[in-house]
Protein backbone atom coordinates (compact mmCIF):
# COMPACT_ATOMS: atom_id res chain seq x y z
CA UNK A 1 0.00 0.00 0.00
CA UNK A 2 1.43 3.42 -0.91
CA UNK A 3 2.17 5.68 2.01
CA UNK A 4 0.57 9.09 2.34
CA UNK A 5 3.59 10.46 4.21
CA UNK A 6 6.56 8.65 2.63
CA UNK A 7 7.19 9.33 -1.05
CA UNK A 8 10.20 7.10 -1.66
CA UNK A 9 12.80 4.94 0.10
CA UNK A 10 16.18 3.57 -0.90
CA UNK A 11 18.48 1.28 1.05
CA UNK A 12 22.20 0.73 0.61
CA UNK A 13 22.96 -2.67 2.08
CA UNK A 14 26.73 -2.09 2.10
CA UNK A 15 26.60 1.15 4.11
CA UNK A 16 23.33 0.23 5.88
CA UNK A 17 21.92 3.67 5.10
CA UNK A 18 18.18 4.05 4.62
CA UNK A 19 17.13 7.14 2.63
CA UNK A 20 13.56 8.34 3.10
CA UNK A 21 11.83 11.08 1.09
CA UNK A 22 8.75 12.63 2.69
CA UNK A 23 5.65 13.74 0.80
CA UNK A 24 4.73 16.90 2.72
CA UNK A 25 8.17 18.50 2.97
CA UNK A 26 9.85 16.83 -0.01
CA UNK A 27 12.90 16.45 2.23
CA UNK A 28 15.20 13.47 2.27
CA UNK A 29 16.70 12.01 5.42
CA UNK A 30 19.37 9.35 5.73
CA UNK A 31 19.14 6.94 8.65
CA UNK A 32 22.41 5.28 9.64
CA UNK A 33 23.21 1.68 10.52
CA UNK A 34 19.74 0.32 9.70
CA UNK A 35 19.83 -3.50 9.69
CA UNK A 36 18.69 -5.22 6.48
CA UNK A 37 15.95 -7.00 8.46
CA UNK A 38 14.52 -3.66 9.58
CA UNK A 39 14.45 -2.37 6.00
CA UNK A 40 12.82 -5.59 4.77
CA UNK A 41 10.12 -5.32 7.45
CA UNK A 42 9.63 -1.64 6.57
CA UNK A 43 9.13 -2.46 2.89
CA UNK A 44 6.72 -5.27 3.74
CA UNK A 45 4.71 -3.23 6.25
CA UNK A 46 1.11 -2.49 5.30
CA UNK A 47 1.25 0.89 7.06
CA UNK A 48 4.70 2.21 6.19
CA UNK A 49 4.25 5.50 8.05
CA UNK A 50 3.29 3.67 11.22
CA UNK A 51 6.20 1.23 10.89
CA UNK A 52 8.56 4.14 10.28
CA UNK A 53 7.32 5.98 13.38
CA UNK A 54 7.41 2.87 15.58
CA UNK A 55 10.69 1.27 14.44
CA UNK A 56 12.90 3.78 12.62
CA UNK A 57 12.23 7.38 13.71
CA UNK A 58 14.07 8.09 16.97
CA UNK A 59 15.77 4.66 16.81
CA UNK A 60 18.59 5.45 14.36
CA UNK A 61 20.91 8.40 13.91
CA UNK A 62 19.86 10.47 10.92
CA UNK A 63 20.69 13.56 8.93
CA UNK A 64 18.88 15.82 6.51
CA UNK A 65 20.30 15.61 2.98
CA UNK A 66 20.44 18.91 1.15
CA UNK A 67 17.98 19.20 -1.74
CA UNK A 68 20.82 19.67 -4.24
CA UNK A 69 21.95 16.11 -3.51
CA UNK A 70 18.57 14.58 -4.37
CA UNK A 71 18.99 12.61 -7.62
CA UNK A 72 15.30 12.07 -8.16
Amino acid sequence: MPSTSIRKTEYDQDSRILSVWFVASGKRYEFEDVPPETFAAFRAAFAKGRYFNDHIRNHFRYRLVEAGNDPG
